[in-house]
C-alpha cells in the first residue's frame, strides 16, 4: 500500500537522529551532550583537555594579597569560570568583599559574554568588552592608554599569557598575573585518539568545539597518532567543524579548515547552528517503491519506521545513495565505504563487500530490497525513477 509522500519528510527521533557528533570539552559536558542527544544525536565524549585547580592555591592567594595591596587602575577578565574561581576563593579567605571593592574601584575589561557575566554575577559592570572576544582588542584598547605606574590585574584563563602581560610592562604597567586554573591534559587520552580514528573514518559528522585550547590539544593527539593530514581532510571536507565563536575557531582556520559559529557564544546557540547546518550536509530523500525514504547519517526512515545502522553498512548505503539507480561495482565499494584504520589498509579481497552488503540488507529490515544484486556487476539502490 502506497502512503502519500510529505512535501518535507522530517526523520524521527530528533533532528539530529543517525548523526555522529564528537566532544572534546570538559567544562559544560554534560549539558553540551545533553542538549545533543535531546535532538536525536549519537554523542562520542572524549575531552581533549581537563581543567584543573592550582594544586596549590598559595599562589592564588598570593595574587589576590597583591592586588589588594594597592590600588589597581585595570582588571582584565579573561573567562566566567576562572573569574568566578577567583571571586569564589577570595570569599574563602575572608577577602572576597574587599576584593570585589577594589575592581569595583578599577576599570574592568571582558573577554566576552561569560566573563561579563560573570563580572555582574559578582556585582560589577565592564568597562569594555571587545567584540571578537580577541585577546588581542583588550591589548590594544589598554595600550591605546597611559600605562605607566599604573596597576594591572589579568586573571588568566587556563595558561599564561606572556605576550599580553609583556607588552603591558614594557609600557610601564605593574602586572599582577592571577593563575586561577590551568589546562591539563585529557583523563582519558585514549578516548582521544579513538575519536580521532572515528572521525578519520568518517563515522563522525561533526566536531564541536568551546575552546582553542581542546582544538589544539585534538589535533597533538591527531598528530602524535600520525593521522593529522587524514583529520584535517576530513574536517575540511565530510565533518562539519563548529565552534562557540570566532576566537574559538583561530586553530582551525590557521589550517585551513572552514568552520562556523553562533553570532552568541553560547551551548545552545553553538547546538542550534549544528541543527541548522549539518542535517542538510548528511540527508538525501529517495522514492522507494512509491514512498519517500529519508537517509540521514546511520538512519533510514520510511513508513514502516526508523532503522539505524551500524558505521560500514551507512558508508556503503550513503555510497550507493550518492549515485541513486546506479550500479557500484564491488571495486568502487571498496573505495568509497572503506577507511583503513592507521597501520591498517583497506582489505583488497571483494568478497567483503557481499558479507558487508548482505549485512546491510538484514539491518535495513523492511527496507532490505532497497539495495539490488546486478549480477557480475555489483549493487544499486532500486529507487523509483524520477
Amino acid at each position: 500500500m502506497t502512503t502519500a509522500m510529505p512535501a518535507t519528510p522530517v526523520p524521527p527521533e530528533g533532528s539530529l537522529a543517525g548523526l555522529t557528533v564528537g566532544v572534546t570539552a570538559d567544562r559544560r559536558r554534560d549539558e553540551l551532550e545533553a542538549l545533543l542527544r535531546r535532538r536525536g544525536a549519537k554523542v562520542v565524549s572524549a575531552p581533549a583537555l581537563r581543567i584543573v585547580p592550582l594544586d596549590d592555591d598559595s599562589v592564588v592567594r598570593e595574587a589576590t594579597e597583591s592586588c589588594l595591596s594597592a590600588p589597581l587602575h585595570y582588571v582584565v577578565a579573561t573567562t566566567g569560570v576562572g573569574w568566578r574561581g577567583w571571586i569564589s576563593a577570595a570569599e574563602g579567605w575572608g577577602t572576597g568583599t574587599r576584593l570585589v571593592d577594589a575592581c569595583r574601584d578599577a576599570t574592568v575589561i571582558s573577554r566576552g559574554p561569560k566573563a561579563t557575566g560573570a563580572i555582574r554575577a559578582s556585582g560589577l559592570r565592564e568597562s569594555y568588552a571587545p567584540a571578537s572576544e580577541a585577546v588581542d582588542e583588550m591589548l590594544a584598547w589598554l595600550l591605546d592608554r597611559e600605562l605607566a605606574g599604573k596597576r594591572v590585574a589579568v586573571q588568566e584563563h587556563g595558561a599564561p599569557l606572556p605576550e599580553f602581560t609583556a607588552a603591558l610592562r614594557a609600557r610601564g604597567a605593574e602586572v599582577v598575573e592571577v593563575p586561577v586554573y590551568r589546562w591539563g591534559p585529557a583523563a582519558d587520552p585514549d578516548a582521544v585518539r579513538r575519536l580521532v580514528e572515528s572521525t578519520v573514518r568518517g563515522e563522525v559528522h561533526a566536531l564541536p568545539f568551546t575552546s582553542a585550547p581542546a582544538i589544539e590539544a585534538f589535533l597533538a593527539a591527531a598528530e602524535e597518532a600520525g593521522r593529522r593530514e587524514q583529520l584535517l581532510t576530513a574536517l575540511r571536507t565530510d565533518v562539519l567543524a563548529a565552534c562557540i565563536g570566532p576566537v574559538c575557531a583561530r586553530p582551525l582556520l590557521a589550517a585551513d579548515v572552514p568552520c562556523v559559529w553562533p553570532e552568541r557564544g553560547r551551548l545552545g546557540a553553538l547546538v542550534r547552528t549544528l541543527d541548522q547546518q549539518l542535517p542538510a550536509r548528511h540527508r538525501r530523500e529517495l522514492t522507494f517503491e512509491g514512498d519517500r525514504l529519508t537517509i540521514q547519517g546511520a538512519s533510514v526512515s520510511g513508513p514502516a519506521g526508523t532503522v539505524l545502522l551500524t558505521p560500514l553498512p551507512a558508508a556503503i548505503l550513503h555510497a550507493l545513495a550518492g549515485r541513486p539507480g546506479t550500479v557500484l561495482s564491488r571495486a568502487e565499494l571498496l573505495r568509497r565505504a572503506w577507511a583503513g584504520d592507521a597501520g591498517t589498509p583497506r582489505p583488497t579481497d571483494e568478497h567483503v563487500v557481499e558479507a558487508a552488503v548482505a549485512r546491510l540488507r538484514t539491518a535495513l529490515g523492511p527496507y532490505s530490497s532497497l539495495v539490488r544484486t546486478v549480477t557480475k556487476r555489483g549493487y544499486r539502490l532500486a529507487v523509483d525513477p524520477r
